[in-house]
């Protein structure tokens, strides 16, 4: 089952999820701007996004437990996301992925495409290659 994220998902969502801050958190439940694939009860998997240019959704997470990837969970979480995305009148989503990561493979074969990607490189950010990609849905 997915479903938007509530704040009874807290520490489940924390234990997959270690780079939103708390108040991140309170407010992807606030602009139910995150989702959660429950199974047996348990949360499995969390999907957040935001607006890119306040205009076109960007996930900016997707993670699935690691006792349940490669089952097709990703894919259903993503799937949910783009027709939310679609009812509610956008065109058009975006990710990214670092370019030494195989998340590029799984969104490729969701039928998203490279646009492009920019390199961080301040001290203390550095990071590789962050490959955008982008799908009309």
């Amino acid at each position: 089952m997915i479903r938007y994220v509530e704040n009874q998902d807290k520490t489940a969502w924390f234990a997959l999820d270690h780079n939103v801050p708390e108040t991140g958190f309170d407010e992807k439940v606030r602009n139910r701007q995150g989702y959660v694939c429950v199974e047996d009860g348990s949360v499995i998997g969390i999907l957040r996004y935001n607006l890119f240019w306040d205009s076109i959704p960007f996930c900016n997470m997707l993670h699935i437990d690691k006792e349940y990837q490669g089952n097709g969970y990703g894919k259903q979480l993503m799937d949910h996301w783009e027709q939310d995305m679609k009812s509610s009148g956008y065109g058009m989503v975006m990710t990214s992925t670092q370019v030494n990561e195989d998340a590029q493979h799984f969104y490729r074969k969701l039928g998203y495409k490279d646009s492009g990607g920019f390199v961080v490189d301040i001290p203390g950010y550095e990071q590789p290659l962050e490959l955008i990609l982008i799908k009309a849905i």
